[in-house]
């Protein structure tokens, strides 16, 4: 199994980005996934989860979509009004669907992340 991640970059502050994550090697459309964001020195954080519905932390919503193309098996996530403090590594996930799950353990797979860097 493949999940690799990309779009990453530098945007400035109150910009948009779109990642991408190209899924190899598992049956795509059957998993649930989702977005994880870890900033330097911090711990892990659920961004977006999407199987028979889509779910959204807290600092995201309402700005962040997370959509999928399982033809192409394929993950995204558009960004809008991306903040400094969302600075981080961006990586996919996928999970055998249980159904809503926001934890880093439930996840079976996992990208090597794609960096994003706001500043301005």
């Amino acid at each position: 199994v493949q999940l690799v991640e990309s779009g990453g970059g530098l945007v400035q502050p109150g910009g948009s980005l779109t990642l991408s994550c190209a899924a190899s090697g598992l049956p795509f459309s059957k998993y649930d996934m989702a977005w994880f964001r870890q900033a330097p020195g911090k711990g892990r954080e659920f961004v977006a989860w999407i199987g028979f519905s889509t779910y959204y932390g807290h600092a995201v919503r309402g700005r962040f979509t997370i959509s999928r193309d399982n033809a192409k098996n394929a993950l995204y996530l558009q960004m809008n009004n991306v903040q400094s403090e969302e600075s981080a590594t961006y990586s996919c996930a996928a999970s055998s669907p249980m159904g809503l799950t926001t934890q880093e353990k439930d996840y079976d797979y996992w990208g090597q992340g794609t960096q994003i860097t706001v500043s301005a």
